[in-house]
């Protein structure tokens, strides 16, 4: 729930695809809509309502009644101890607006939430006048002695004014904001760790192979059904995902899983078997673009990628990017008439990211970059996509050098680029197509 990046009730009201309980994004490189499981919308109390199950209960002593058998069954397995090793450090993260962001013209006021007009993200305040507008989950991943880490994701805590995190056993205590990142939608939270008993551990999603069971944990539909387990399988790894933030089109690199996520989930840790944090639950597909519902197809943010990001958060409260200075387009989108002719590539090249434009007095300018260059590998790696390229290239600092092969008029070529500039320098060129990237 960007707003692009807002909360997901605010999304509501911005965008026609509005579902029960999150949005969907019309575009991307998948298609469809896409839904944050996060930020579910508190609707007065929070409790259940409407969704709390009816049961029945009867128990009788008298002689005669049915009985139940009194068998000890041996349900231990490889998914109760991954459970058992992570949902300690599960939490529920209350995003607490005012009421005047919670009120707007139609009168649904607290319902959909809403936006004070300043696009602040400060999480700070006296808290008089706070109110809960939505909720998600998070994962407790650090504890450094008076002090505990949380990581979220930056639409649970978009508009916050105050942040209330509530513990696996019910204890609520105050969250405070340390930084957030909207390209990444990640956030980390402080809290005291006088009542933290359990931290997360980070596993290596690089290593994650398709088909290997996959469990999510979170607050789906808010605290009231904390610490609720899903399961699946990992779909897929590196699946290019296409946002949009703040009116630029981004590309996140992300882990596809069935296990089911649902509004409130967002946040909360995918798991891998071992009960390591292998990603950050972040977004979910619930319709193509046929208008067709669609089921099963969730999104995490690779454990990785977190770490590096959170590493920032902590020490800084925001990341820095270096900026190479160009908008592209990815190869597969040119016509093959187009590459032969235009771009004169040999046949063998079908992947790659084509150079549309270059920023003057930027490193890709300095080193010498030209429109219709094709990128195809940076140090030496394959670079097949815009996602391959914004990865590699975020995963660099400002100040450090990389290599750049490419090809112009059909010959390949190298060049050294030096990252002298962060994301912050460039100007948006608001021209620039929704497929278009400004790295």
């Amino acid at each position: 729930m960007q707003k692009k990046d807002v909360t997901p009730d605010s999304d509501k009201k911005q965008n026609g695809l509005f579902k029960k309980f999150g949005i969907g994004l019309v575009g991307g490189l998948l298609g469809g809509a896409l839904a944050f499981g996060g930020a579910y919308a508190i609707m007065g109390q929070n409790s259940p309502s409407s969704n709390s199950p009816t049961t029945t209960s009867t128990v009788k002593n008298n002689k005669g009644d049915t009985k139940v058998t009194n068998v000890n069954l041996d349900v231990n397995s490889d998914v109760t101890k991954a459970v058992d090793k992570v949902k300690d450090s599960v939490v529920s993260v209350i995003n607490l607006q005012s009421p005047s962001q919670n009120s707007d013209a139609s009168g649904f006021g607290s319902i959909f939430g809403g936006n004070d007009g300043n696009g602040s993200n400060n999480a700070e305040s006296d808290g008089s006048d706070l109110q809960a507008a939505s909720e998600g989950s998070g994962v407790i991943y650090k504890k450094d002695g008076k002090t505990a880490y949380i990581v979220t994701n930056n639409h649970v805590v978009d508009q916050a004014k105050g942040l209330e995190v509530v513990l696996h056993d019910g204890t609520k205590v105050k969250g405070e904001l340390v930084g957030t990142d909207s390209y990444t939608d990640l956030a980390v939270i402080k809290i005291s760790s006088d009542k933290v008993d359990s931290i997360a551990e980070f596993g290596n999603s690089d290593n994650l192979k398709i088909g290997e069971p996959a469990l999510a944990i979170g607050s789906p539909l808010g605290s009231a059904y904390a610490n609720s387990v899903t399961q699946g399988i990992i779909s897929s790894v590196n699946r290019n995902i296409q946002n949009e933030n703040n009116g630029q089109a981004i590309n996140i690199n992300a882990i596809q899983t069935d296990a089911a996520i649902n509004p409130g989930n967002s946040g909360g840790p995918l798991v891998n078997i071992e009960g390591q944090v292998v990603g950050i639950n972040s977004v979910k597909i619930v319709q193509s673009e046929s208008q067709v519902s669609v089921e099963g197809m969730g999104f995490a943010i690779p454990s990785n990628d977190v770490v590096n990001i959170i590493n920032q958060l902590e020490k800084e409260g925001k990341v820095t990017r270096p900026a190479l200075g160009i908008t592209m387009e990815e190869l597969t989108n040119v016509s093959t008439q187009q590459r032969k002719e235009i771009l004169k590539l040999p046949e063998s090249v079908q992947m790659g990211v084509l150079v549309r434009s270059v920023q003057t007095a930027t490193p890709a300018d300095k080193a010498g970059l030209e429109r219709y260059d094709v990128i195809t590998k940076i140090d030496d790696k394959e670079i097949n996509s815009v996602t391959d390229l914004q990865s590699t290239l975020y995963k660099k600092k400002v100040g450090e050098k990389m290599k750049i092969t490419f090809y112009r008029d059909g010959k390949e070529q190298n060049v050294n680029v030096e990252l002298t500039i962060d994301q912050s320098a460039l100007k948006q060129n608001s021209s620039n197509s929704n497929n278009s990237q400004n790295p």
